[in-house]
């Protein structure tokens, strides 16, 4: 629970209103962690699946960015997919959906 909390501190602090090509080094690491171990705590390590859908690149290449950025900060009522705009900006979020797209950041 504290590490979440801890995260959950760093995001808010490290965001930034930026372009998502602006989302780099550092950052780009921090986002690509927290895909791995907080949107894997759901969809799985190796975002096949679990409680959440699968989420691999060849399902989401298919999904348009904007779409992704906005499940991603606004979550989908009814479901487990938390918002996530309490704690990343706009940018980090479509740096997110590139990735999960696999477009080359």
């Amino acid at each position: 629970m504290a590490r979440i909390a801890a995260l959950c501190l760093g995001l808010m602090a490290a965001a930034t209103p930026v372009a998502a090509s602006e989302v780099e080094g550092a950052r780009a690491a921090e986002l690509k962690h927290l895909v791995i171990q907080d949107c894997g705590s759901c969809h799985g390590l190796t975002m096949k699946g679990g409680l959440g859908r699968p989420i691999t690149r060849d399902l989401m290449q298919h999904y348009d960015r904007e779409i992704l950025r906005d499940i991603i900060l606004d979550g989908i009522p009814g479901t487990a997919m938390p918002p996530w705009r309490p704690l990343m900006s706009e940018a980090d979020a479509m740096w997110i959906a590139d990735y999960l797209r696999g477009v080359d950041q």
